[in-house]
């Protein structure tokens, strides 16, 4: 299997992702698990996420980004 890594800087497309329309707004932004860790990996897409006090759920092969950092609740 080929892993295929990014060779530009991380800061672009972290830019990008939390420029959203979505992610300004509050919202939610979905990645691929495989893309995050191709782009940025996981470390630093963790630290972006933790820095901006956002809420992090990886289900399956996405992670799901709650862009902001008031409480949640699962309902079921």
């Amino acid at each position: 299997m080929n892993v295929l890594t990014r060779l530009s800087p991380p800061e672009p497309w972290i830019a990008q992702l939390f420029g959203t329309k979505s992610a300004r707004k509050g919202a939610v932004v979905r990645r691929s698990c495989a893309w995050v860790e191709r782009e940025v990996g996981r470390e630093r897409f963790f630290q972006e996420i933790e820095k901006r006090g956002f809420h992090l759920i990886e289900t399956a092969d996405q992670f799901l980004v709650i862009c902001h950092n008031g409480p949640i609740r699962f309902v079921f």
